[in-house]
């Protein structure tokens, strides 16, 4: 039995997520799918990142064990011809077998969140931006993001129908950047709570509107109550750009 690690890249518009779902179509259910039909086993991925419905990723992480004779680095190849268009598989490799993808002794996922600031948007980029048609003021939101950076309780950035032990985390950078129409918010952390980066980015975009200061925010954070927050954005916007565990920071560090 060996343990395969896949990185995958995926289009998440016209699915309910990641996780599997009675009645809806995920992305972990096609890619169990696709392995089951490859190696005639009864094989279920774990995944790093449980992504929401319509959220992308350029690179999310998934294990899974079989006792297959394909080389550990063809599995992409392989499962790529066997699933749909908007799912592919950018590498395959083996792990040790203890190896799982959540729980590493240290571990940054990096969001981006694309948002398209003009009274008209490009039809091609409707699935992967939000457009909001009313000025902002991005150096106002740069200020009020400063406040997000850091160890905090999150409860005010949370979905009240989290089931998580603990509404603590860390995030470890959250730059904004502008290019004339488009604004692209880039956040990294240890982890994120269920549509964390949704209401972050939904109460910056209230600051950029004038309706909060950037000092806001930070009593924001420290009310812990969703109800103090801004809205949470669309998820077309959102997308999983990396995840970075222990031995790649070591690796980089040499």
């Amino acid at each position: 039995m060996k343990r395969i690690r896949l990185t995958i890249a995926y289009d998440g518009t016209n699915y309910c997520g990641w996780q599997i779902q009675p009645n809806a179509i995920t992305i972990e259910e096609v890619l169990n799918k696709a392995l089951r039909r490859l190696t005639k086993e009864e094989i279920t991925v774990i995944g790093a990142s449980r992504t929401d419905s319509g959220v992308h990723a350029r690179a999310n992480i998934a294990v899974f064990d079989t006792e297959s004779t394909i080389p550990p680095d063809r599995f992409a190849v392989a499962l790529n011809q066997k699933l749909p268009e908007d799912i592919v598989i950018t590498m395959s490799e083996e792990v040790d077998s203890g190896w799982h993808p959540r729980y590493q002794d240290q571990i940054i996922k990096t969001y981006e969140y694309r948002i398209v600031n003009s009274p008209v948007l490009d039809p091609m980029k409707r699935l992967y931006s939000y457009q909001v048609t009313y000025q902002l003021d991005v150096e106002q939101m740069r200020r009020a993001a400063a406040f997000i950076v850091g160890k905090h309780d999150f409860a005010s950035f949370c979905n009240v129908r989290t089931n998580a032990k603990t509404t603590v985390r860390t995030v470890t950078d959250l730059s904004i950047v502008q290019s004339e129409d488009e604004i692209i918010l880039h956040i990294s952390g240890d982890g994120f709570l269920y549509n964390m980066v949704r209401i972050i980015v939904g109460t910056l975009l209230r600051v950029g509107r004038g309706f909060y200061t950037p000092e806001d925010v930070k009593e924001i954070v420290e009310a812990k109550n969703r109800m103090a927050a801004g809205v949470t954005v669309p998820p077309q916007g959102l997308m999983l750009v990396e995840i970075k565990y222990t031995s790649e920071f070591q690796d980089e560090e040499m």
